[in-house]
């Protein structure tokens, strides 16, 4: 047997002894408990710093396990995951009763994909097989401290979450880097309620039918990622327009603040003072994505007091993007610290993932 046919098998036997298991997924790397086993559900809660009424994400081995975890699946859900399973889209769906409250946070849905990665599919599918070929699922939020930016490598889950984690299998760098799109699909009209790399054009595509993004109500179901304050950084982070950013950044160094800054373009001028960290962004929305955590991990490191990231455009395909930028800055501490020019979330019904 070769290395990876080791690390699956001692993945799968934690798993099945109610051990957390950290696995890469195409979006972010996963906190994966057997969602089944009430104990080992806790133990993500815990290991997270979690509010044990956030709802988590259940990962799939394939589309045929949904109506072991769903009922009512409409039409709609069936099409969705023909088109983009295994893919970073999320189906809030009814549940079916026997699926775990601390799973669900209590409601009656549950949010289920199927990821689209080699070894994350590996080990679903080699974990239920080991439980019985019926179709068992992950429960697998993000493997890092709740609310904090999101890990993108192996490395990052053992800086973040250590010996919490009983396996970690290393699938190298995540390839699209940030979460799944969510469409809600419990109620009549289908809903986007978080953006991610597969748009609303897409979706509405395969659907023939317009999807909403209304501001969530008190019916909405609480799901993932929704948080204003999300994927954050401890260092202050501020959102920039680019016209603006040259004249902010100049202040803020005059004022003796280190700064780190995200942009798409090369600094002006050329040489930067010591106390300038100058990170030149990817072009494409994709490209951005894929780079974004791992970046502001690195400007993350205690050497800066302050991360300016010029605003990405105006375009639907910067929109999932925008969403996370918008969040790490309500959530970065910024407040605190007394730094102006935050840019406002309002906070919604949702909760974290």
């Amino acid at each position: 047997m070769n290395s990876l046919g080791r690390n699956l098998e001692a993945a799968v036997a934690a798993l099945q002894a109610g051990e957390l298991v950290a696995f890469p997924t195409e979006t972010v790397y996963g906190l994966g408990a057997d969602a089944s086993n009430p104990a080992a559900v806790a133990k993500i809660f815990a290991a997270k710093g979690r509010p044990a009424d956030h709802p988590l994400i259940v990962h799939l081995p394939g589309a045929d396990a949904l109506d072991r975890w769903a009922r009512e699946i409409p039409e709609a859900a069936r099409r969705l995951a023909a088109a983009f399973w295994p893919g970073p889209l999320t189906l809030i769906l009814k549940r079916q009763p026997q699926v775990l409250d601390a799973v669900t946070g209590g409601q009656d849905t549950v949010g289920l994909r199927v990821p689209d990665h080699r070894l994350a599919l590996a080990l679903l599918r080699s974990f239920d097989e080991a439980s019985g070929g019926l179709g068992a699922g992950l429960a697998a939020p993000s493997a890092n401290r709740f609310g904090r930016i999101s890990p993108t490598t192996a490395a990052h889950v053992r800086e973040e979450l250590g010996e919490q984690v009983k396996v970690i299998l290393d699938g190298g760098p995540c390839m699209v880097g940030i979460e799944s799109t969510i469409v809600d699909l419990s109620n009549e009209v289908p809903r986007i309620l978080r953006p991610g790399a597969i748009t609303h054009q897409a979706l509405e595509q395969v659907l023939g039918q317009r999807l909403t993004r209304d501001a969530v109500t008190a019916a909405t179901p609480r799901v993932s990622g929704s948080l204003a304050a999300h994927y954050a950084p401890r260092t202050p982070l501020r959102l920039v327009g680019a016209a603006d950013l040259p004249a902010v950044l100049a202040a803020e160094l005059q004022a003796g603040r280190r700064c780190a800054v995200l942009a798409q373009h090369a600094p002006q001028p050329a040489t930067l003072p010591a106390n300038c960290h100058w990170v030149r962004t990817a072009s494409r929305a994709a490209d951005y994505a894929q780079a974004l955590y791992a970046t502001l991990r690195r400007c993350d490191d205690g050497q800066h007091d302050l991360i300016l990231v010029e605003t990405p455009p105006d375009a639907e395909v910067w929109r999932a993007v925008t969403d996370r930028l918008q969040r790490a800055a309500h959530g970065s501490g910024a407040e605190n610290e007394g730094i102006e020019g935050l840019v406002e979330v309002p906070a919604p019904a949702g909760r974290e993932g």
